[in-house]
């Protein structure tokens, strides 16, 4: 009888991810359970000298959604790392209303799963509960953490560096002469939204001292969506309260700004200026080109990658968050600052007798 990895595992009690470490002596598994692994292979006449190369396991990939281009370009380069070292990636991707995280994490941990990485997910969310992911790596799946940090969770986390993203796009639209700058962000419970809005307070702080009071910056933040929709909710609002230039949570909605100020009949960036962030594909082919702040996409996911990769061998090199320090791309969506627009004299009425 032709006798599986999965077979082993299953007998053993452990993943398939062990199995093979155990039959290719690699380091990661203590000595009690090696010889476990040992003794099923001897009852189940598992011969290893003629093993065909196997998959080192399943790795989920977990991501919020695969419609936001930077998620989907994320999640490949990840994958893409992962199948090199020999597991077999499984992208699972959340539904509204359907599969949640939680979800895939059962499923993941029943298939004994090797890791996990999470590309923006609950842990991202502040108002979420620690306990599933202490639960989860206690039972041990490892996993790696992207964008966001949670309290209370042993694990590595690799971020965008939030403060810096906002701090060059807020210089950069300082340098053009703007001074009424406004910021459309997503929803506040999230980690990115609160460190880009703490960013956004100092960068309004230290470079426009004298000119923006400092009780006038809250007014200037709104919170929406990480969507089209939300940016052009938050523009129509900024808009309102007199912003020359917007920085977006996102290219998302820093393409609904550039919507909601064509509107109103307004230019872009002649009249307003938008900055996004994360630098998505195509973004050279929008309407204005977008200037945004670029997320390395290849630095943070061969990051989470590598650390997953480490956890697996039994290594523990990173603890903590390692953040990844973005740049500025500057294209069309940004231009000097409109000069102030005059106030139109009214024609004086005849006096009549």
């Amino acid at each position: 009888m032709k006798v599986r990895l999965a077979d082993v595992a299953v007998r053993a009690g452990v993943s398939e991810a062990t199995v093979s470490r155990v039959l290719n002596d690699k380091p990661g598994v203590s000595q009690a359970t090696r010889d476990k692994v040992r003794s099923v292979l001897d009852v189940l006449g598992y011969d290893d000298r003629f093993l065909p190369p196997a998959a080192a396991g399943l790795v989920g990939v977990v991501v919020p959604e695969l419609s936001n281009p930077v998620f989907a370009a994320l999640s490949l380069v990840v994958q893409t790392h992962l199948a090199r070292a020999g597991y077999t990636p499984v992208v699972c991707s959340l539904v509204p209303g359907g599969v949640h995280e939680a979800d895939f994490v059962r499923v993941l941990v029943q298939q004994k799963a090797a890791g996990v990485v999470f590309l923006s997910g609950v842990h991202a969310n502040t108002e979420a509960d620690a306990k599933p992911y202490v639960d989860m790596l206690r039972r041990g799946l490892p996993a790696v953490f992207v964008n966001g940090r949670m309290d209370g969770v042993d694990a590595p986390f690799v971020s965008t560096d939030d403060a810096v993203a906002v701090d060059l796009a807020v210089e950069h639209l300082v340098g053009l002469g703007h001074e009424r700058i406004g910021l459309a962000m997503g929803p506040p419970r999230y980690v990115p939204s609160l460190r880009k809005t703490a960013a956004f307070h100092d960068a309004v702080r230290r470079h426009l001292a004298g000119v923006v009071p400092a009780g006038e910056v809250d007014s200037l933040v709104m919170y929406t969506q990480f969507r089209v929709d939300g940016g052009e909710s938050a523009a129509r609002a900024l808009l309102d309260r007199g912003a020359t230039a917007i920085v977006c949570g996102s290219d998302l909605m820093a393409l609904g700004a550039v919507g909601a100020a064509r509107a109103r009949g307004l230019r872009v960036p002649e009249d307003v200026s938008v900055v996004g962030c994360d630098d998505s594909p195509l973004l050279d082919f929008t309407d204005p080109p977008l200037t945004t702040v670029h997320q390395d996409v290849e630095a943070v996911g061969t990051a989470a990658a590598r650390a997953l990769l480490a956890e697996l061998k039994g290594e523990h090199p990173l603890r903590g968050e390692l953040l990844v320090r973005p740049h500025l791309v500057v294209r069309g969506s940004t231009a000097a600052a409109p000069a102030p627009r005059a106030p139109v004299a009214r024609p004086r009425r005849a006096r009549t007798r």
